[in-house]
């Protein structure tokens, strides 16, 4: 408050003013200088155009399924700037590369920073003086290496493409944190996230800020917030968010945090929805005294306008976009502007515009992406934050959990003490590939990913538990009581590093907990040596629907659940649909399984038995009190861990991108259907770049055309078909939205059937027979990946070449490709081996 009042006092002396809404203010910078900028005479900054990608993350690289289309910029320039004259001086200009990320050394005469050179393809981390003389290139390799930051201990934390993945709901590569020596060397993985990590920085405690994005099973666009961790990988913990709650800004991307001298906040952008490019958004400060998911922790700094949320209202108020904020005080940010400026600004959000680039870079030209002014930073000397020791054994493939009480934790209610025997450990194995922002066809609305079943351990009397699991293997567990059911599903991500001990409360407990302490005595998980992960008996560590759980409901639902009899209205064969087969997608939208919570973008941590395998029908359905269907224990237990991890439809990443056929007789359905069946037209419209088919695909044999419920449905029953379009008083859902009626279909006037296909012979009919007959033929000449010959995605191969998974001269149309071999055998590549011991070496 002190300095608040000096700055107010050097104003009015200056004949400044603080206006009541964050506007120009003119003086602040002098203010500043006299007050916490004291001492600070030049700022470096990075130039350049933006990504070529909307999405914050997708700033290098290229498109997966284009590598023309590059998604990093040009015009990099690394500049200097004289706070008091005003004169900027170029230290790098590369009008074919690109600067990023730049990062003052502690003794204030070294910068660290991302350079693509001109006619290269990556990033990689050099150092340069102060003065523009001594570049030095630390890092190489094909991999783009980004956001460095220096640790206490000399060492460089930085984000990297070195982890081989591709963001699961997009088509961009993924980095995650690496960290190396001062020279480049000794490059070691210290994260295990198959989805993005962003922007560390060191806080004044020596643990590390940074952003991660990250979902299981639940909505991809709202939980990419503040984690921090040790700068050897261990004790990671949520800093704020990984939850869904609102802040000022609306729900946002938070990232480029960093610590406010002298306090415990942090200053960070909160990047509207999901995220801007390049960062973009407003500037916020987080007091975490509160914990971590309390909105009101957030206190709103610069202007902002809700009706801005979203890249679209971004777009069209550049000028409000602000980027990577640094602190000097509460009360004083040295901050970018959209449009390519330099501003200094307060705590109330008021600025001055201390620079701008020259105007024939700040004015956009035809075909040419927005230059901007990224990453401003003192050139001044700072002292070093603590140095926390490693406390990592790089020679243990495994790390180790210790769960305190299973029945701990927020929306837990209800769970009787012993009654969770075991947890089921599932992995989340990355992408090598990706295709678009869908899920299909490795589920239906469920998961993004594939997951391994690792196994299970038990849980005590008292809730404990204490296992290994592998070393920096990202896992997550779903707490099974005696008959195997789900009981609590975690919809997060833990993993451990090598020889790393971590400790819990419990499930999903509140995050200001502080004590592991049992209810009393000894956890009874710690009086015995940590359990081994035990596999699930007679179920494979990836399931395959087709191969695995299909033959069960062959020989336990198909004669009654079929395309004739259509019982309950039901058809769970393994014909093919165009994208997976008639019974999946007949289970999943008709919610006999509980897949995930709200559909694919619900919010995690559900209340127990509300998700997973108590939550589903289908169980219920094969317990011999339906038609006396009943499971064997080995067939109950493969279907059941088939739920609880996430019910996929596909087991292999090559399924992406192919094996999916269009099927487009949308004047048809428009002129024949849509009078009775609302809500339809977006469905069939949008199909023509196959989005949205996954709510009828069931409707669509290609195995037996003439069997498809789009043609059988509408058909009279006295010429086969089954009558089920009836006249209707009024308007009903298509039938294919079985999710919004689980109990079945409303019906209008049954009193008459519509008739909708008298006979056979109707045009119409034979116009769609013809159109499924020639999806049939399609698939039949693409391929699936569960089909003889098949083929994978150029693309796919192109990648696993590049990781050196596949031979460099392979012709995958001459030599055939075991997909899943190949899968594992990527995955196998990326994981954590011990490190030799002096003993061994």
């Amino acid at each position: 408050m002190r300095r608040v009042l000096e700055i107010l006092s050097i104003l009015a002396a200056a004949g400044g003013t603080l206006a009541a809404e964050p506007a120009q203010t003119k003086g602040l910078l002098q203010a500043f200088l006299q007050g916490p900028m004291e001492g600070v005479e030049d700022v470096v900054f990075a130039v350049r155009e933006e990504g070529g990608d909307w999405h914050w993350y997708a700033n290098f690289g290229y498109w997966s399924s284009n590598p023309a289309h590059k998604l990093y910029g040009r015009f990099g320039r690394l500049c200097r700037l004289n706070l008091r004259s005003g004169k900027a001086t170029t230290l790098l200009d590369d009008p074919q590369g690109a600067v990023r990320d730049p990062f003052v050394h502690y003794d204030g005469k070294t910068i660290l920073f991302s350079y693509r050179k001109g006619g290269s393809e990556y990033y990689n981390l050099y150092t340069i003086n102060t003065d523009g003389t001594g570049l030095k290139q630390l890092t190489r390799g094909p991999w783009d290496d980004i956001e460095p930051c220096y640790l206490p201990d000399g060492d460089i934390m930085f984000c990297s493409s070195r982890c081989k993945r591709w963001v699961p709901c997009m088509a961009s590569q993924v980095a995650i944190l690496y960290r190396c020596g001062p020279e480049g060397r000794n490059i070691r993985c210290v994260s295990s996230n198959v989805e993005q990590d962003n922007a560390p920085w060191v806080l004044s405690d020596g643990r590390v800020i940074y952003t991660r994005w990250e979902y299981v099973d639940r909505d991809q666009t709202s939980y990419h917030h503040l984690w921090t961790f040790n700068p050897d990988g261990t004790g990671v913990m949520v800093y704020f968010g990984n939850t869904p709650s609102p802040t000022p800004f609306g729900t946002s991307l938070v990232i480029d945090a960093k610590p406010v001298p002298g306090s415990d906040k942090v200053v960070a952008i909160f990047s509207p929805g999901h995220g801007a490019s390049e960062h973009a958004g407003a500037v916020g400060l987080i007091d975490p005294s509160t914990g971590p998911d309390n909105p009101r922790a957030v206190r709103r700094v610069s202007n902002h306008d809700p009706a801005m949320d979203g890249p679209k209202g971004w777009a069209k108020e550049w000028s409000q976009r602000w980027f990577d904020p640094y602190p000097f005080s509460e009360d004083c940010f040295l901050v970018a502007r959209a449009g390519g400026t330099l501003c200094v600004m307060d705590g109330q959000g008021n600025f001055e515009t201390i620079y701008a680039l020259p105007e024939d870079l700040r004015t956009l030209q035809k075909g040419r992406r927005p230059i901007t002014l990224q990453e401003p930073r003192p050139l001044v000397a700072r002292p070093r934050e603590p140095v926390i020791p490693d406390r990592a054994d790089w020679t243990s493939p495994t790390g180790r959990f210790v769960l305190c009480d299973v029945t701990r934790g927020r929306d837990s209610a209800g769970i009787k003490p012993g009654e969770i025997e075991k947890l089921l450990v599932l992995e989340l194995l990355p992408k090598p590939w990706n295709v678009s922002g869908l899920m299909e066809p490795i589920s239906a609305h469920s998961s993004y990913f594939i997951h391994r079943i690792l196994g299970t351990v038990p849980v005590e009397a008292d809730g404990s538990a204490d296992f290994e699991i592998p070393a920096l293997r990202p896992v997550f567990f779903v707490a099974l009581d005696g008959k195997g059911m789900a009981v609590k599903r975690m919809q997060s991500f833990t993993s451990v590093m090598p020889g790393e001990v971590v400790g819990c409360v419990g499930c999903h407990e509140a995050r200001t907990s502080t004590s592991a302490a049992p209810r009393s005595g000894t956890l009874q998980a710690t009086r015995r040596a940590p359990s081994r992960l035990t596999p699930v008996p007679g179920v494979p560590e990836i399931i395959d629907y087709g191969r695995d759980v299909q033959p069960i409901l062959d020989r336990h639902c198909v004669k009654c659940h079929n395309a004739e009899k259509f019982a309950g209205e039901l058809d769970l064969s393994g014909d093919r649909t165009p994208w997976f087969t008639v019974g999946y997608v007949s289970l999943m939208w008709k919610n006999y399984v509980s897949h995930s919570h709200n559909g694919a973008n619900g919010s995690g941590n559900v209340a127990p038995r509300k998700l997973g395998s108590s939550a589903s029908p289908l169980l219920r359905t094969l317990d011999g009190s339906h038609h006396d269907a009943r499971l064997s224990d080995a067939e109950r237990t493969l279907v059941r861990t088939w739920i609880d991890a996430s019910a996929p439809f596909a087991s292999t990443y090559a399924s992406l991108g192919s094996g999916m056929v269009q099927f487009r007789p949308t004047e048809i359905v428009r002129r024949r259907c849509l009078s009775c069946h609302e809500g339809g037209t977006d469905v069939w419209q949008t199909t023509g770049d196959m989005f949205g088919l996954g709510r009828w695909d069931y409707a669509l044999n290609l195995s037996h055309p003439e069997k498809a419920l789009i043609l059988r449905a509408p058909l009279a029953k006295e010429m086969g078909g089954l009558g089920l379009c009836q006249n209707r008083k009024n308007k009903h859902p298509a039938i294919w939205e079985f999710q919004r009626y689980p109990e079945g279909l409303p019906r209008g006037d049954r009193s008459a059937p519509a008739n909708v296909f008298k006979d056979t012979r109707d045009p119409d009919y034979q116009a769609l027979l013809a159109e499924l007959r020639k999806a049939a033929a399609e698939l039949d000449k693409i391929k699936r990946f569960d089909m003889p010959g098949f083929v994978p995605h150029e693309h796919y191969v192109r990648e696993l070449k590049r990781f050196g998974i596949l031979p460099a001269d392979l012709d995958p149309k001459k030599t055939p490709i075991d997909v899943h071999e190949t899968d594992e055998k990527y995955w196998q590549s990326l994981y954590y081996r011990p490190e030799p011991t002096a003993a061994s070496r």
